[in-house]
């Protein structure tokens, strides 16, 4: 604190330099030494040479006074004091626009990439003197032949693997063995026992073991042949469902289950064996080895006779819809944490509680492992939805040339052996929303977008940092709805929707078999990775996206949903 003396003396000096600046001697001097700071800058700016800056490899050229000694009178130099922008700010706008001309030339790369065959090198990088060694790695997007190889390795039964004599380093044979040890847990399943169902890694080694025996023609081997459900209206959360009743069938009575055709593969995307497959977009059900057993025994009659082999024919609809699920882990069911939530309150207990544990377990089996082609479908969707704001980010995070200082060198070995497990990036935290409206009214009451934001509004206001929503849904209104809603950033796969009422089978008949199948189960995928997901449990699809996301780590992620109309 400054002594009052002090205080009283600096308001008087101020007052008698206030008195004296209004005198017009006192102007008139004022006037005089601003004319002569001019004349001073106009002769020191001839004689200042010009400065240049190279930023991230493109360069500009500045001068201390001025723009240019040609203009530095009349532009930069004058008289009226207006605020100019400065040094540090022209450099910064100038930087932010080289940032975006990068940012743009990386996710045209990306996109060339993920596009042009990978047995050459793209013609867009060519154009610009690029090559994929100089391209920066794209966070957002998976190698996906790496993660196929090394998925069919951990699939593979720890007892039949033949361990290599030799290996060409110590790091090679270490990544060579460790999957196979891992196999016997499932490591497919993420998060602790806690974030997952009641006895989900368990369970999940025990199916596998169940549908992969040691020898496929061993004569107690015995199988259940079945198609997938194509009847009309059947959509896809149908048919899995139906799969997960056979599942829980074949388990009961000790059978392999080996599932047959499947419609929705029956496409040009899905190629050679995988077409009309479950393979084409996820590791099959079984080994080959059982598969092609199974399908010889059904050419035989004795087979049919004696049981060893037996088909969907064999049992009802109810059997297989709404049969009892397997015992043979006892009630895990009876203690399920609540996390659903309806109107405000906790589900603790319902009716169907098995069942919904059950085919939790089964889903997540059936779609342990993606295929290489379902995870190039995910790389599209991904960036087509994060790629650019992907781009920014790398751009930001280095200096230089693209093409220079960019260069990509050989993976060391927390790369190769840590980092490789990661998933690729996404805005999070992430909210998933499935918007199922349409002729879905005849099953269970439709709910409005408005309210499925109003539950987003209600998770937000506990977790502030939520601003980006993945939307799933099969109708354009909900679309345009959203961009009522600046706040938040949507993010959705680009699909022609439905206009107007019309059947959900008319209108997967408009896009297109592949379509019709691609792009769903690409938004079944994305929620079940999203930190949170508000859905139906009137729908069958929100059912199973909630049942992944139980045995993938997000128990304690809880389910908002905006009806109770029925538990499955």
């Amino acid at each position: 604190m400054e002594p009052v003396n002090q205080k009283s003396l600096e308001r008087v000096v101020s007052l008698k330099a206030l008195q004296m600046g209004s005198s017009f001697p006192c102007q008139i001097c004022v006037v005089g030494l601003l004319c002569g700071i001019c004349l001073t800058s106009l002769f020191m700016a001839a004689l200042t040479s010009f400065g240049t800056f190279e930023l991230g490899g493109f360069s500009f050229s500045t001068i201390a006074l001025g723009d240019s000694a040609g203009n530095s009178s009349s532009e930069f130099v004058n008289c009226s004091f207006k605020p100019k922008t400065t040094e540090r700010e022209v450099v910064f706008l100038r930087s932010e626009e080289i940032n975006k001309e990068r940012a743009s030339l990386l996710f045209s790369a990306w996109s060339a990439l993920l596009t042009e065959s990978y047995s050459g090198e793209s013609d867009y990088l060519l154009r610009y003197g690029l090559n994929k060694s100089s391209v920066p790695n794209a966070p957002h997007l998976e190698n996906c032949k790496l993660k196929a190889q090394v998925n069919k390795h951990l699939d593979n039964h720890p007892e039949n693997e033949r361990y290599p004599t030799a290996a060409t380093n110590e790091q090679s044979r270490y990544f060579m063995h460790r999957p196979m040890s891992e196999a016997a847990y499932a490591p497919w399943i993420a998060g602790s026992d806690e974030e997952n169902y009641p006895l989900t890694r368990k369970v999940q080694r025990d199916i596998w073991m169940h549908q992969h025996p040691l020898n496929c023609r061993d004569p107690s081997v015995k199988f259940l042949v079945a198609d997938w459900e194509r009847l009309p209206g059947f959509g896809i959360g149908a048919q899995i469902a139906g799969m997960c009743g056979l599942l829980a069938i074949a388990m009961k009575e000790k059978r392999v289950l080996v599932s047959n055709y499947y419609n929705r593969a029956d496409h040009d995307g899905c190629n050679g064996s995988s077409r009309s497959s479950w393979s084409c977009y996820f590791f099959p059900e079984t080994s080959l080895e059982c598969r092609n057993r199974a399908l010889e025994l059904m050419g035989s009659e004795d087979a049919w006779k004696n049981g060893t082999i037996n088909a969907k024919d064999n049992y009802t609809s109810k059997q297989i819809w709404a049969g009892r699920t397997p015992r043979i882990w006892g009630e895990p069911w009876s203690y399920l944490q609540p996390t659903t939530e309806i109107n405000g309150t906790l589900i603790a207990y319902h009716r169907k509680m098995d069942r919904r544990w059950w085919r939790a377990q089964a889903v997540r089996y059936l779609m342990r492992f993606q295929t290489e082609y379902t995870c190039d479908l995910l790389n599209i969707a991904r960036h087509a939805a994060f790629g650019k704001q992907a781009a920014n980010m790398v751009v930001r995070s280095f200096e230089g040339e693209l093409s220079k200082d960019v260069l990509v060198n050989e993976r060391s070995d927390i790369e190769e052996f840590v980092w490789s497990n990661h998933k690729p990036w996404m805005p999070r935290p992430l909210l998933s929303m499935h918007v199922r409206m349409g002729d879905k009214a005849c099953e269970m009451k439709v709910v409005e977008f408005e309210e499925y934001m109003s539950l987003a509004d209600r998770i937000r206001k506990r977790f502030p940092q939520l601003n980006s929503v993945w939307l799933s849904t099969e109708m354009q209104e909900v679309i345009d709805k959203s961009k009522g809603y600046p706040h938040w950033d949507f993010y959705y796969t680009n699909v022609t929707r439905q206009v107007g009422n019309v059947t959900m089978a008319t209108y997967e008949t408009s896009l297109g078999r592949e379509t019709s199948t691609n792009y769903p189960l690409v938004n079944f995928l994305m929620a079940t990775e999203a930190d949170f997901f508000i859905g139906a449990l009137g729908s069958t699809w929100c059912f199973l996206i909630d049942g992944m996301r139980n045995t993938g780590g997000k128990v304690m992620a809880g389910y908002l949903s905006v009806n109770k109309d029925r538990f499955w």
